[in-house]
C-alpha cells in the first residue's frame, strides 16, 4: 500500500450528526444511493431552509439553434451534453452545455429547476479572469442550454504532468491564480464547495504560464449571514470536516479543499486518501495526515507552512482567502523567502506516477459516499407505529434523493 494512503485502524471514526424531521411528516424514509465519478450529493434541490427565497430566473424561450450553430460533442454527464457552438452574429465560439430538465417532482431523472436557476444566477453574478463566463441561457421544453466560455486547455493536473520540472515559484504562479479567482467568488460571499483538479482548468495550454479558469459551480451558493447552511455534497479526498460531519457551512471549507489540492500539486501524495471512502472519511474528521519524507523531501518549509494553516479542522483558526494571499510562500516579504521558492522544487516524479493512477480512477473506478453517509443517516431517523416521523426537517429535504446528476461534475471545456 503507498505511503499516503494512511489508515486509521485505531482512529474512531466520527458519526455523522443527528438529522431530525417534522412530527406527523407522512413520507417513507427511503433515500437512493446514486452512483458517480467520486462523487455524492443531493440530487434533489438544496436543504429547503437554507436556500435564498429565490426569484424565478429568466431564460431565452428562443431556439438555441436559431443564434448559435452547434458544432461536436465535447463532453457529456448523467443529465448533459456538451458541444462547441459558433454563435451566429459574431463568429465567437462557445460551449453550449445542455442540461435536462427534471419533468416532474416525483421524477429522479434530470435536474429540477431550482438547482439551475442557482446556479445561472451565481454565474451571472461573476466576471473574472479566473472564473468561467456565462454568455447567455436559452431554454426548451427539455433542457436548459447555457453557454459558456469555451475553456479549451484542459486540467492544470495534466498540463503538469506533461512537465520535466517545477519549481514551487511555478507552483505558486498556479496557486495564485486560482486563490485570486476564490478571492473574487469570495468577496461576492460565494463559497464554490467543489475545488479539486478537475474544476481548475487552463485557458490556453500552449503559453508558459497558463491562464486558469474556475470552472463547475453546480454546488456553489451564497452564504447569507445569520442563515444556517448544511449540507453533504462533494468530492471525498477535498470536502472539509464540517461537510462530513454535517455542520453549519461557510467560505472556510473552499480553504480547506485549497489545501488539499496544494499538498498533492507539490508532492503526488493525497493527505488524506484511504483505501474506503470510510476511511478517507476517518482521515479527514481526525486531519490525520503528515508529510511525509519520501515526498516532500524537496518541499520547502514555507509551503508546509502554508498547507498546515488551511488544513485546520476549526474553522475560525483556518486561514481565511485574504490571509492566504499574504502568506510568505505565496507573497515572498523578502529576498530570501522569493529564493527558497526558487530552489524548491514539486515531486514531479510521484507526480506523474500517481497522475496515471488518479487518471485510471477517474475514469474506471466509480466511487461514492452516499452509501456511508445513508447508513449514517438512517440510523438516526425513528419511525412511529403510525410510520410518521419523529423530529423536524422539510418534507423536500426528506423527498430528494441521494446521488450526483453527472451534469454538474462534467469536466471539459465550458463546464459550469
Amino acid at each position: 500500500m503507498n505511503k499516503q494512503m494512511k489508515s486509521l485502524k485505531k482512529k474512531k471514526k466520527t458519526p455523522m450528526q443527528l438529522i431530525t424531521f417534522k412530527p406527523g411528516l407522512r413520507l417513507a424514509p427511503v433515500f437512493l444511493a446514486g452512483l458517480t465519478l467520486g462523487f455524492f450529493w443531493f440530487q434533489g434541490c438544496m436543504l429547503q431552509a437554507s436556500m435564498r427565497s429565490s426569484i424565478m430566473e429568466t431564460f431565452k424561450q428562443q431556439k438555441v439553434e436559431d443564434f448559435y450553430d452547434i458544432g461536436e460533442e465535447l463532453g457529456s454527464g448523467q443529465f448533459a451534453i456538451v458541444k462547441k457552438c459558433r454563435e451566429k452574429s459574431t463568429g465567437l465560439e462557445y460551449a453550449a452545455k445542455f442540461i435536462k430538465k427534471r419533468q416532474s417532482r416525483a421524477s429522479r431523472r434530470g435536474v429540477c429547476r431550482e438547482e439551475i436557476e442557482r446556479e445561472v444566477s451565481i454565474l451571472r453574478q461573476v466576471l473574472h479572469p479566473n472564473v468561467i463566463t456565462l454568455h447567455d441561457v436559452f431554454e426548451n421544453r427539455t433542457d436548459v442550454v447555457l453557454i459558456l466560455e469555451l475553456v479549451s486547455g484542459g486540467e492544470l493536473f495534466d498540463f503538469l504532468a506533461q512537465k520535466e520540472s517545477l519549481s514551487e515559484e511555478e507552483a505558486t504562479s498556479f496557486i495564485k491564480q486560482i486563490l485570486d479567482g476564490v478571492n473574487y467568488l469570495h468577496a461576492k460571499k460565494i463559497a464554490h464547495f467543489d475545488l479539486k483538479p478537475e474544476n481548475i482548468m487552463l485557458l490556453d495550454k500552449n503559453i508558459p504560464i497558463p491562464h486558469i479558469k474556475l470552472i463547475d459551480f453546480g454546488l456553489a451558493h451564497e452564504i447569507e449571514d445569520g442563515v444556517e447552511f448544511k449540507n453533504i455534497f462533494g468530492t471525498p479526498e477535498f470536502v472539509a470536516p464540517e461537510i462530513v460531519n454535517y455542520e453549519p457551512l461557510g467560505l472556510e471549507a473552499d480553504m480547506w479543499s485549497i489545501g488539499v489540492i496544494t499538498y498533492i500539486l507539490l508532492s503526488g501524495a493525497s493527505p488524506f486518501l484511504g483505501d474506503t471512502k470510510q476511511e478517507t472519511l476517518a482521515n479527514i474528521t481526525a486531519v490525520s495526515y503528515d508529510f511525509d519524507e519520501e515526498f516532500f523531501s524537496q518541499t520547502s518549509e514555507l509551503a508546509k507552512d502554508f498547507i498546515r494553516k488551511l488544513l485546520v479542522k476549526e474553522t475560525r483558526k483556518r486561514l481565511t482567502i485574504q490571509e492566504a494571499l499574504r502568506h510568505p510562500w505565496i507573497t515572498p516579504v523578502d529576498n530570501q523567502q522569493a529564493l527558497v521558492r526558487r530552489e524548491s522544487v514539486v515531486n514531479l516524479e510521484n507526480f506523474k506516477k500517481q497522475y496515471v493512477r488518479r487518471r485510471w480512477k477517474l475514469s474506471f473506478s466509480i466511487v461514492s459516499l452516499c452509501n456511508h453517509l445513508t447508513r449514517s443517516l438512517m440510523k438516526k431517523v425513528h419511525l412511529r407505529p403510525d410510520g410518521d416521523l419523529v423530529g423536524t426537517c422539510s418534507a423536500r429535504f426528506l423527498g430528494s434523493i441521494l446521488g450526483w446528476p453527472g451534469a454538474r461534475g462534467w469536466r471539459g471545456a465550458g463546464g459550469s
